[in-house]
């Protein structure tokens, strides 16, 4: 085998997010030809899918997509380094993929997988990334909203990687200023529900669960424990609920009140964290 140095290595890493050592190989397997070692490392990533279905994918990005003022979509891609979550090509398969759910509404990523861009599944185009890069990459949610006024935001935790945060925010009527404000404080605050009302009937339950063992175990007295749990629900539903959060602008509103005082109602939000429920 030909040997090579570590700036063609450097080059062919670069080209393809292949492995320093896979590079290194698959160019001294090809005795210095780029073009043939692009070519073994993607015939050896195509083999080695399957072993990567057990890796975990926990970086990646959130891409957004809007279709006029109430249609757009967020998604989460993943991959397993954040090397490949800056390269071009996942970036582009997350721009193509978010496109497709705003045109085709899938009901959810199963349907997703198995719809079709240009003649070929999702999976499919899923899998050719995943031989060509080398990692596991996945799909792991995407939400959709349609109607009313729709804003949303994206951030960077880190200026040289893709967005790792998304909102999506959803009002009764078109508001940019207070679309864009609820979508950064969502952002920062990470709500989990939209209100109190929309807290599954199980998640109450085992936060008042909770809340009364602790209330017992601080000695309180027995009569006392209804008010004193009810309170700290309501304190939860302030932690963890978008409308009841206090803006991060102003704490002595809350996202409920900002949006009456601007005379829109908030309809729904998704947010999303790479690597995080």
């Amino acid at each position: 085998m030909a040997s090579v140095n570590m700036a063609d290595v450097k080059r062919l890493r670069e080209i393809t997010a292949a492995g320093m050592m896979d590079c290194k190989k698959a160019l001294e397997e090809a005795e210095g030809d780029f073009d043939k070692a692009i070519e073994i490392l993607r015939v050896k990533g195509a083999k080695d899918v399957g072993k990567r279905e057990a890796r975990t994918a926990s970086n990646g990005l959130i891409a957004v997509k809007h279709e006029g003022d109430s249609l757009a979509a967020m998604l989460e891609l993943n991959c397993e380094t954040d090397f490949v979550a800056k390269g071009e090509r996942f970036q582009a398969l997350a721009a193509q993929v978010v496109e497709h759910i705003v045109a085709t509404k899938p009901a959810d990523v199963p349907t997703l997988l198995e719809s079709q861009i240009d003649g070929k599944t999702v999976k499919e185009l899923l899998d050719e990334t995943n031989a060509a890069l080398g990692e596991k990459i996945e799909i792991r949610r995407f939400a959709l909203l349609e109607g009313g006024y729709i804003g949303s935001y994206l951030h960077k935790t880190d200026p040289q990687l893709p967005p790792a945060v998304g909102v999506l925010v959803q009002l009764d009527k078109p508001n940019a200023q207070v679309a864009k404000d609820v979508a950064q404080h969502a952002a920062a605050m990470a709500p989990k529900y939209l209100s109190p009302n929309q807290v599954p009937a199980e998640v109450l339950e085992k936060e008042r669960a909770v809340f009364e063992q602790m209330t017992r175990e601080e000695g309180k007295p027995e009569a006392a424990l209804p008010k004193i749990v009810e309170g700290r629900i309501k304190g939860w539903f302030r932690d963890f609920t978008l409308l009841e959060q206090a803006w991060v602008k102003d704490n002595k509103k809350n996202i409920a009140k900002v949006a009456e005082e601007a005379g829109v109602q908030v309809l729904a939000f998704a947010r999303y964290k790479v690597g995080q429920a």
